[in-house]
């Protein structure tokens, strides 16, 4: 079996794609895919791993913990997706972004040492994702979680690196939460494992936010009429129907951070740009670009 541990982060997904995989969830166990319900192993792992205190799992402890997890038969692939995986909103922002993800990571796959495998994240902008990510916080009665921090300084490469570090061997995927209007049956796909041909019910739940009613409907009915050949052309349909159906509200991000002027979100914007080239040049990483 391979565990594939889908990371987030905070603020981007949401969910969005463990909901889509469950939906599906019984053609995917059909091929060997199983896809159990959050509510089943969040909280399960979270305390493992803190009873195991960085010690690797028995076999006993292996088999009954994957026991608790899988009810649906025997699997080749087990998709565990949680945005906390790597830290809490409140402990993702210090000297980096998820400074301790590494470590945590590697307290999570000691629950199953024996098995296999792959980790999946989905990065944002900085100058989006740190307000958000603060708001995220102080709702939960935390302090400012910003304060004192130079934004220029948070780079996702850093994150990776220090994932890659401390988890060596195990690949890790990475997409642009901004190109997932684009790319979103690609990410579906490198999670879940599942056939190219195999088409996931409610995948377009992403552009049911983005495109308006209207829009929506006449880009299903293009698609049945004119079948999309291949990945490239998918896509160019999508901005196609995006530029003229899309909604201003859901398109357009207002960034509220106190003090940000707009020459740093500019300067913060052109840093995270270079740095997913760095990203993409990293060995053991795939970058899901449109």
């Amino acid at each position: 079996m391979r565990i594939v541990y889908h990371l987030g982060a905070h603020c981007t997904d949401d969910d969005r794609l463990v909901r889509c995989l469950l939906k599906n969830r019984a053609v995917l166990a059909e091929a060997g895919i199983a896809v159990p319900s959050p509510t089943r192993y969040r909280k399960l792992l979270r305390d493992t791993a803190t009873q195991l205190r960085g010690a690797a799992a028995s076999q006993d402890t292996q088999t009954m913990i994957l026991d608790q997890i899988i009810d649906d038969g025997p699997a080749d692939r087990l998709i565990l997706s949680w945005t906390s995986f790597l830290s809490f909103p409140a402990y993702a922002v210090g000297e980096m972004l998820y400074g301790n993800g590494g470590q945590r990571l590697q307290s999570f796959t000691r629950i199953f040492p024996d098995l296999e495998a792959e980790f999946h994240l989905g990065l944002r902008n900085p100058a989006t994702f740190l307000p958000d990510l603060r708001e995220r916080a102080q709702t939960k009665g935390h302090e400012d979680i910003l304060r004192n921090v130079d934004p220029l300084s948070l780079r996702w490469s850093d994150t990776i690196r220090q994932i890659k570090a401390d988890n060596p061997g195990i690949p890790l995927t990475v997409w642009c939460d901004e190109d997932t209007p684009l790319i979103w049956p690609e990410v579906l796909q490198a999670v879940a494992g599942h056939d190219p041909d195999l088409h996931l019910e409610d995948s377009d739940e992403l552009l049911a936010q983005l495109m308006t009613e209207a829009g929506l409907a006449r880009f299903h009915a293009y698609c049945a009429e004119h079948p999309p050949q291949s990945v490239l052309q998918r896509r160019r349909i999508v901005t196609a129907f995006l530029e003229k159906f899309g909604r201003p509200d859901a398109l357009e991000t207002e960034i509220k951070a106190p003090g940000w002027s707009e020459a740093l979100i500019e300067r913060m914007t052109q840093s995270y740009l270079a740095d997913v080239g760095r990203i993409a040049e990293m060995p053991g990483v795939t970058l899901i670009e449109p």
